[in-house]
């Protein structure tokens, strides 16, 4: 038993590695494209706004608190938030209307012209964020979106002006990590577009 247990563990370590080192060269032009796209938004002043359900939930409110608070550098606090946290507005908007308007309705309220939405789907198909996206770009929002699995219908809602960073792979934990090692490496983009160089320099 441990000895198969060890091989499967392995086999997720040794999957994961081979997908990080493939998708670097598929994902590294979209994945500068969102950083500058993202550094532009916050140097005009405006903010990023993140949706996403379940593990892309999470990453959400990872990415909005590296930005709030800091990544590797010690800086002023840059405006990001998660539409994924308070619990109030989700759950009245889930019981009086339905739960695919729980972010829409967020992005109605809180998206202005200019601001960017960090929408997250491994499948590319969750209905609330497609109707995030639909709300964001009647607002004259740019689209950073996540996905995986060929990207379902939010690649066909996004425009040249956006930025699809899709994961080359079908499994949804692989794609989670993806998206994880992707936020790292735009918070580390936008604190290098801020100040230069390494975070040892």
């Amino acid at each position: 038993m441990t000895n198969q247990l060890n091989q499967r563990i392995l086999a997720h370590f040794q999957e994961s590695a081979e997908l990080k080192i493939q998708a670097a060269n598929e994902l590294a032009v979209p994945i500068s494209q969102a950083v500058e796209l993202m550094f532009l938004a916050l140097s005009n002043g405006n903010k990023i706004l993140a949706c996403g359900n379940g593990g892309s939930a999470a990453d959400c409110q990872h990415f909005a608190a590296e930005l709030v608070g800091r990544f590797e550098r010690e800086r002023l606090p840059l405006p990001a938030m998660a539409l994924t946290t308070d619990t109030s507005i989700m759950t009245a908007v889930a019981n009086d209307y339905s739960f695919q308007e729980v972010f829409s309705k967020q992005v109605q309220a809180f998206g202005q012209s200019g601001d960017i939405l960090l929408a997250i789907s491994t499948s590319g198909n969750s209905t609330s964020v497609v109707n995030a996206i639909n709300a964001a770009l009647e607002r004259d929002m740019r689209i950073v979106a996540f996905t995986g699995k060929g990207g379902g219908e939010i690649r066909k809602l996004l425009s040249e002006a956006d930025v699809h960073i899709c994961v080359p792979h079908d499994r949804t934990a692989r794609i989670q990590e993806v998206h994880l090692l992707t936020i790292h490496c735009i918070c580390d983009g936008i604190d290098a577009a801020l100040f230069g160089g390494d975070a040892d320099d």
